[in-house]
């Protein structure tokens, strides 16, 4: 029988996407130093889409504590250019210097879901999108940056693909949900196996 049902998660890109699915929810914000929890991990490290699993289930068991019997989503999404993750850019700077490292390259996305109820992390998935920047010129990026100014700082590739960034790229191998941060299509299908909505 379906229960109340909580998006560990302050994103808006998020939000939309489970109220475009009709799904209804509540939101709340995990309280988890990401970067710390990543620090702590550093004796082993992990590769990026485990990374972003482990992120996406501290998240959603953070949420779950505060609220027995609910089934929390957690979501995390970590970009990665062969074993290297990247972070959001603290200035226009790093965001130059990133995005000539990501220039003719193809990074990934890896987007994270997990179920958890009472503590017990029922179901997890991780979803990849692969996006392959073009070989654009120095005049270009400037431009690209001084046009977008300080919503470059807003992601961690330094681009929105639903905006500007879009411009940036030559091929993208994913679906749309997964670029956003939320495996949805496999998501769905696990509520629906769980009795969470209707089949």
């Amino acid at each position: 029988m379906a229960g109340k049902l909580i998006l560990a998660s302050a994103s808006q890109s998020r939000r939309m996407l489970m109220e475009n699915a009709g799904l209804q929810f509540e939101a709340e914000a995990a309280q988890l130093d990401e970067r710390a929890a990543e620090a702590a991990l550093g004796g082993n490290p992990l590769s990026p889409d485990h990374l972003a699993l482990e992120l996406a289930r501290l998240k959603a068991i953070d949420v779950a504590s505060r609220h027995s019997g609910a089934l929390v989503i957690g979501c995390d999404q970590t970009m990665s250019l062969d074993e290297v993750v990247f972070h959001k850019p603290v200035d226009i700077e790093e965001a130059r210097r990133n995005l000539k490292t990501l220039r003719g390259r193809t990074h990934r996305l890896n987007s994270a879901v997990v179920l958890v109820r009472d503590g017990e992390v029922l179901w997890e998935n991780v979803s990849i999108a692969e996006l392959t920047m073009r070989e654009f010129s120095d005049e270009f990026l400037e431009g690209y940056l001084q046009s977008t100014g300080d919503a470059v700082l807003k992601s961690v590739g330094c681009y929105q693909l639903e905006a500007e960034g879009i411009r940036l790229f030559n091929e993208i191998s994913g679906d749309y949900f997964t670029i956003l941060g939320l495996p949805l299509l496999p998501l769905l299908e696990e509520l629906r196996v769980l009795g969470e909505i209707d089949g």
